[in-house]
């Protein structure tokens, strides 16, 4: 699979027929290792061990109700007892435009979080939401678990 901007990490990777499985270790099975699986879970090893996020508040492909129509987001870290962060994830071939960040709102209107990540593996941005601006404000780096687990 591609590098990505991230630190190398290993995973267990098998073929099966024509396609490839990747073990994912939050949700406890394998999973078809497409360009957009390679960033999710990278990424959700980066939370874990390069931002201090317990692997235990990391919940992969969460399911969500908007508009009667059922989503899922990519990565939901949780906090204390309630959701922290939101990362929506892209392949590296995918560039992160507008469009993207209208995806992440949108999951955002049902969640109302404080923190927001947009990532395909090769550009990361961060935003924390202003409720007084009602707007995304963008940090210069990802911050760590436990300066806003408070």
């Amino acid at each position: 699979m591609q590098a990505l901007n991230l630190p190398t990490y290993s995973f267990k990777i098998k073929s099966e027929g024509e396609s490839f499985l990747i073990f994912d270790e939050f949700r406890k099975k394998n999973v078809i290792l497409s360009p957009e699986e390679w960033v999710r879970q990278n990424f959700a090893r980066f939370l874990t061990e390069g931002r201090g996020v317990p692997a235990g508040r990391i919940v992969i492909e969460k399911s969500l109700s908007i508009n009667k129509l059922t989503k899922r987001c990519d990565i939901l870290v949780y906090g204390n007892s309630e959701p922290l962060i939101l990362v929506e994830c892209k392949a590296p071939e995918v560039k992160i435009t507008q469009a993207v960040f209208d995806q992440i709102a949108v999951y955002n209107m049902h969640f109302k979080l404080k923190y927001l990540i947009v990532t395909n593996g090769l550009d990361h941005y961060c935003g924390q939401w202003d409720d007084k601006a009602g707007s995304l404000v963008f940090l210069e780096d990802i911050p760590f678990y436990n300066s806003i687990n408070i």
